[in-house]
């Protein structure tokens, strides 16, 4: 017998082995498909879809708007499930054209591609080949219906998978499985579903794929991890034998720009990546937040233009919050500009910078409460020397001038510094630190030594978050509670925190333009066209720029500086913070107004007149019982007597080139308008005011200043030699 009467006998019985297995397989199937009512039933489309899970977890505003997503599955990549007619029709014909041409003309098996299986191996080792797209989906669901190559059940698993498929077919539409299966694929690397793998290799959406781009994904499908040229020249052949009108050097354009580079998705939306971060995290794929998403991006873009501007005066981050007065939620958290990204990932609000001024109006609410003071009270701005364990503290007002007797209304509205620290020393470092932990600065840890009476100029290191919230308490009366950036759980519980009478003097101060305008005059970034409160601060060595206020409804806060601490040049409050507080305020109120709040019970008017036309008469308010019952004199009443100098534990050395007779050491105290007699070492030495010349002998020496009824009320100790 000839060779090719050898080879045409050998394909004949090949063929007709083929049609045997062939016809017991169609022979199985219909028994076998026959009494598979007890096969367990596929999951229903609807089931699936609702089940799928993103890798990104969605943030939605207080309307339901998407305004960040963030990554939070770390196995795959797969974004939102993309219906079947978002998909370009390219993609569709593509995809069918290399996995299931006979897509919709079969019932879940196509029974002419298992025969071109059989026929390329008769062993029955691999049929991929033979898979349809129904079959692929199944196996998806339900991964023990996956052959796996080489395994011994191979073909027992491949009729498992077929029958299911049949059984999926007779619940699904068609539609609905095409769909499922470009949302549940694979394409590339860790790229799942369709939306993946477009907006990761093409930075589109998959309706705007084109003909190059949907080979070029439909030949990743069989091998997604393929190389690049691999992948081009099969999207090539796929394209050819398809008829498709893309050319080769489209295909290969399009490999170029998905594989010449890692892939990349840009975020749908990223305007809260910080809340993101804080509410986002695995199994938790979508949450509702206060936040409100135009004015987020309201906030974001205003913080973002002045910070611009201000780079020339070396500024280059900023953080800006606004807060519901009465409810406590979070409009918008905007923790960094993201200009920088070194910074990127710092949080404004929450990291620590030094207060500046800022806690001033806290300090004089305590001293009016404990009746300390009242809002005509009269305080020395001239030279302070404080003593202090580790030195002397002296303090200075930011533009070095001494403005003499000035009231606390004019003190705190135009944020003078002495007089902040004379009422400092009045309250008590300790009970002022204690005040501000129960407003809720939690990052107050050490003790109120470690502070000193700088804390009254703001040297402590607090956050934006409780800055805003404690000047949320004056807004909401002297009530306090914590703020939400979510609408789940209970309301917080509100308490009563500060005196609603002292609360109010505060804040009316705060809202006093003309009284501000010894400072800042009468124009400027905190003059609103409604009523606001509000208050500027600067830290040591221009590093921190604040501006805090509220409306009736409103809550804003503003930072901004540099998170790597370094100064700013030539900025304050008025020209680095207050514009963007200034911008947000009257976006929040372009449709409302608002309103002064009405002063409470216990709260009275009183006209008052100043001695010596010191400030201009004028009505004043105050808590009823401590209004002044004439003209309001520089008598210092307020002030507490304390010696200052000499220091205490200084020491004093006798000049000898100077006769003894002739040398005099000069004891002072404060307030020179009060009377009191000194004493040394228990000794009365004269009641002469409170400047003494004393003719100083070698020894230690107690001074002290008594009041008429003998009661110490400073002493210090110093050496002379």
């Amino acid at each position: 017998m000839s060779p090719s009467d050898r080879r045409l006998k050998k394909v004949g019985f090949a063929a007709g082995v083929v049609a045997v297995v062939f016809a017991c397989l169609i022979l199985w199937a219909f028994i076998d498909l026959r009494k598979g009512s007890d096969r367990k039933q596929p999951p229903s489309f609807f089931e699936v879809k609702e089940g799928y899970q993103e890798s990104d977890a969605v943030l939605l505003d207080r309307r339901g708007e998407v305004i960040h997503t963030l990554r939070v599955d770390a196995e795959g990549r797969r974004l939102g499930w993309i219906a079947l007619k978002d998909i370009s029709p390219a993609m569709v014909r593509a995809i069918l054209q290399v996995e299931d041409k006979r897509f919709y003309r079969h019932q879940g098996i196509d029974w002419y591609a298992v025969g071109a299986a059989v026929l390329a191996n008769l062993k029955l080792h691999h049929l991929r080949g033979a898979s349809t797209i129904t079959m692929q989906v199944v196996s998806i669901l339900d991964k023990g219906l996956k052959p796996h190559r080489g395994g011994r059940r191979v073909l027992v698993q491949k009729w498992e998978q077929a029958k299911a498929a049949v059984s999926l077919e007779k619940g699904w539409t068609k539609g609905q499985i095409l769909e499922a299966y470009l949302n549940l694929i694979s394409f590339r690397g860790e790229l799942e579903g369709i939306g993946a793998a477009s907006r990761g290799l093409f930075d589109k959406e998959p309706s705007g794929l084109g003909e190059a781009e949907a080979y070029l994904l439909a030949s990743l499908v069989t091998s997604p991890n393929t190389s690049s040229t691999v992948a081009v020249r099969r999207a090539c052949h796929l394209s050819k034998s398809a008829g498709a009108s893309c050319s080769c050097s489209d295909i290969q354009a399009a490999g170029k720009a998905a594989f010449s580079r890692p892939y990349r998705i840009r975020p749908a939306a990223a305007l809260a990546p910080h809340v993101a971060r804080m509410l986002l995290r695995e199994g938790k794929g979508k949450v509702v937040s206060t936040l409100d998403g135009r004015l987020q991006r309201f906030v974001y873009e205003t913080l973002i233009q002045t910070v611009g501007t201000l780079k020339g005066k070396n500024v280059y981050d900023g953080a800006a919050m606004v807060v519901e007065n009465t409810t406590g939620e979070i409009l918008a958290y905007v923790g960094n500009t993201g200009t920088s990204p070194a910074t990127v990932f710092v949080d404004g609000i929450k990291a620590l910078r030094q207060a500046g001024s800022t806690l001033k109006p806290f300090l004089y609410e305590f001293a009016i409460e404990k009746n300390f003071l009242t809002t005509a009270s009269v305080l020395e701005d001239s030279p302070l020397h404080v003593t202090t364990p580790t030195g002397l503290y002296v303090p200075h007002n930011y533009d070095n001038v001494f403005r003499g007797p000035v009231t606390v209304r004019r003190a705190l509205s135009s944020s003078m510094n002495i007089p902040a620290v004379r009422t400092l020393l009045l309250v008590g470092v300790a009970p002022f630190v204690e005040r501000l932990r129960e407003l809720g600065f939690a990052s107050l840890t050490e003790e109120p030594e470690f502070y000193g009476y700088s804390i009254a100029l703001g040297s402590a290191d607090i956050t934006l978050y409780e800055l805003v919230n404690a000047y949320r308490i004056l807004a909401n009366g002297g009530q306090r509670s914590d703020m939400r950036l979510t609408f789940e759980g209970k309301k917080a519980r509100t308490r009563a925190i500060l005196d609603e009478k002292a609360v109010f003097l505060t804040s009316h101060i705060l809202s006093d333009r003309q009284a501000r305008s010894t400072t800042f005059g009468l124009e400027n970034p905190l003059s609103t066209r409604f009523w606001t409160a509000v208050k500027t601060g600067t830290s040591k060595d221009m590093r921190d720029n604040w501006c805090i206020g509220f409306s009736d409804t409103y809550t804003v806060g503003i930072w901004v500086g540099n998170f790597s601490g370094e100064p700013m040049r030539d900025v304050t409050g008025i020209t680095g913070a207050a514009p963007v507080w200034l911008e947000i305020m009257n976006y929040l109120h372009r449709e409302k107004t608002s309103k002064a709040p009405k002063p409470p019970r216990g709260i009275v008017s009183t006209h008052v007149r100043f001695q010596g036309g010191m400030e201009s008469s004028r009505e004043e308010w105050f808590i009823e019982g401590t209004e002044p019952v004439s003209v309001v004199k520089l008598d210092g009443v307020h002030a507490k007597p304390r010696i200052i100098y000499p220091v205490n534990e200084s020491i004093i050395s006798i000049d000898p080139e100077i006769p003894e007779d002739a040398q005099r050491v000069p004891f002072l105290f404060e307030p020179e308008i009060q009377r009191f007699e000194w004493t040394l070492n228990d000794q009365k030495i004269g009641a002469d005011g409170p400047r003494h010349l004393w003719k100083p002998e070698r020894g230690t020496y107690v001074l002290g200043i008594v009041s008429k009824e003998g009661t110490v009320l400073d002493s210090v100790t110093f050496t002379v030699r």
